[in-house]
């Protein structure tokens, strides 16, 4: 039952991400936001008379339970923003959907996720560099997403399908459709060791204005997004540019001067937009990962000072494990970032950790 108030908070007219947010911080849960009375709702931050009335009389229940039929019959799961199994670095985005429909066997929430994207005008050049990432990266354990487009997202996906590396392809409509339909077949290939995800509901086409919202879901999942081929205009820069407000890491390949599909990069990079790599490997020296998959993990209580507070110990002892980022962090150790930033601060000064390339923390 919980299910069809989850998509119906989604479907209330004048209730958009923000407001839908706010009155589950308020009530606790989306069926708890139905049972509130008129008086109720408006004691909540930014609920007028006028929303409080179209929640009293939408009609977006009944429109939920013949979603949750197709849902159910074509085996999609529903990730609602208060659940655990919703990814949990999009959570820390401040527009993070509020609900996600997800066909897959991928954990969203593995511990290392890079997103790759470009050009749908992918050159020779393009799909060799993204044969290339995956083959570095595949030994990383890591969750690669992007866009199912044509070009550089279709050259990215293909890599992961034939090197059994999982991929998340993120729609700009329902799960009822695969856009372009060229994409089928991959998409399909994709179900098996990856997933399709999407904030839209079975029936939505794949309309233009769709597909900068789907963007910032590629951004917000990852730890940090590689534009491999750009043109000046196009998903691929707008994607970098969510994933900077986002302050998320993003790289980007060079090309020449004057091919077309590298002048979105260029221009990432020499406005520091974006860091500059010129191999796969670079990717992993700046991420800090070089070093991790020989790295033993040693006793926690042999390696960390005695006056840490209870909280810096938890830190630190997340952190003998691997070199990770603030977001990463986060989700280890269960520690908003805004109190995450301070303890790192202060583990910084004591010396006990010490600050990487590519936003990363590691022990000392």
């Amino acid at each position: 039952m919980s299910k069809e108030y989850q998509i119906a908070l989604t479907l209330v007219k004048g209730v958009g991400t923000m407001l839908a947010k706010n009155l589950l911080l308020h009530f606790g849960s989306a069926e708890a936001v139905f049972e509130a009375n008129y008086t109720q709702l408006l004691q909540v931050e930014g609920i007028g008379k006028k929303t409080a009335e179209a929640i009293m009389n939408t009609d977006a229940l009944a429109l939920a339970k013949q979603e949750i039929e197709f849902i159910e019959k074509h085996d999609i799961k529903l990730l609602f923003y208060t659940e655990d199994d919703y990814p949990k670095r999009l959570k820390n985005c401040y527009d993070a959907p509020l609900l996600l429909y997800y066909k897959g066997v991928a954990n969203l929430n593995q511990q290392r996720v890079v997103s790759i994207v470009g050009t749908r005008n992918a050159t020779a050049y393009g799909k060799m560099l993204c044969k290339q990432l995956i083959e570095v990266l595949k030994p990383y354990n890591v969750l690669i997403t992007s866009g199912l487009a044509h070009g550089i997202d279709a050259a990215a996906h293909k890599e992961c399908v034939q090197a059994e590396v999982a991929t998340i392809g993120v729609l700009g409509h329902g799960l009822d459709r695969i856009y372009p339909a060229a994409h089928r077949e991959l998409a399909a290939k994709m179900l098996k060791n990856g997933g399709l995800l999407t904030e839209f509901l079975p029936g939505t086409n794949p309309d233009r204005e769709n597909f900068p919202k789907r963007n910032r879901i590629i951004a917000g999942m990852a730890d940090v997004t590689i534009i491999v081929e750009a043109s000046l205009k196009g998903g691929a820069l707008i994607t970098a540019e969510i994933a900077n407000s986002y302050s998320r890491d993003v790289y980007a390949f060079p090309g020449r001067v004057n091919d077309e599909f590298s002048e979105g990069c260029n221009f990432l990079i020499k406005t520091n937009r974006a860091g500059l790599i010129n191999s796969p490997m670079d990717l992993i020296y700046y991420l800090g990962w070089d070093d991790e998959l020989s790295k033993p993990k040693l006793p926690v209580q042999a390696q960390l000072p005695l006056d840490l507070t209870k909280d810096e110990r938890k830190v630190a002892e997340v952190l003998m494990a691997a070199a990770m980022s603030v977001d990463e962090l986060a989700i280890h150790a269960g520690l908003p970032q805004s109190k995450l930033a301070i303890i790192l601060l202060t583990l910084e000064m004591k010396g006990v950790i010490i600050a990487l390339p590519g936003k990363l923390f590691k022990l000392a």
